[in-house]
């Protein structure tokens, strides 16, 4: 069964049965409510990326060069990443493809599209969220997003759900809760919240906006959940 390790902000690491190793959104070295640096996060063999914002991209290059790692993102996003050295798999809103350790499929997110370290803007994007198939387990990582009734499509196919709370610049507790209710997932972390005072939440009362509509799992960073 895949173990997620939870690292602050939206970022995951994803160990599957098999050994390989994902990392969802790196983001160690500056990231202030990190448990670990880049440095310390082992081997990788894949790295997802649902945006390129600074706080989702920043250590996706550099991590992809020194483990070898094969970045998974939009076209534009791997575009740029191929342009500084780095091997990608470019997918879209809505496609998917099935990988050795699983299928990952793009999709919808509401955000914004710069592409950190892009100083020309020609790769700059549409931003997405996951849904990925692993060790029989249906995860869905929505990055950052605003609610949007394209995840009422997402019922009935999604075993646990990350989502953002901390308002300002994704969906806040109360929009969140509502993506709960379309979603219908059996398990949901909150994630990128308390990671600086904008974005400051209490995922208790998440938890309560959510009731018994799915299992609200908070995970601290260096925390670890297997669905």
């Amino acid at each position: 069964m895949a173990r997620l390790t939870f690292h602050g902000q939206s970022t995951f690491t994803i160990e599957t049965d098999d050994g390989t190793r994902l990392v969802i959104d790196p983001f160690f070295d500056d990231n202030p409510v990190s448990d670990i640096k880049r440095a310390e996060v082992g081997a990788v063999d894949y790295i997802l990326c649902t945006h390129g914002h600074f706080d989702h991209f920043v250590d996706a290059i550099p991590l992809a060069r020194e483990t070898g790692a094969t970045l998974i993102s939009t076209f534009e996003i791997v575009s740029f990443a191929e342009t500084q050295g780095v091997q990608g798999h470019p997918l879209h809103i809505g496609g998917g493809y099935d990988f050795p350790f699983g299928r990952v499929k793009m999709t919808p997110a509401i955000h914004g599209g710069q592409v950190h370290g892009d100083t020309t803007g020609q790769f700059t994007t549409v931003p997405g969220g996951f849904l990925l198939h692993i060790d029989g387990k249906r995860i869905y990582h929505a990055g950052d997003t605003a609610l949007t009734v394209d995840m009422q499509l997402l019922r009935g196919k999604v075993d646990v759900a990350i989502l953002p709370i901390g308002d300002n610049f994704t969906m806040g507790p109360e929009d969140a809760a509502t993506a709960v209710g379309f979603i219908e997932p059996g398990v949901v972390i909150p994630v990128h919240y308390n990671t600086w005072p904008l974005i400051e939440q209490d995922p208790e009362h998440f938890r309560a906006l959510v009731g018994d509509r799915a299992r609200v799992q908070v995970v601290a960073p260096g925390e670890a959940y297997a669905p």
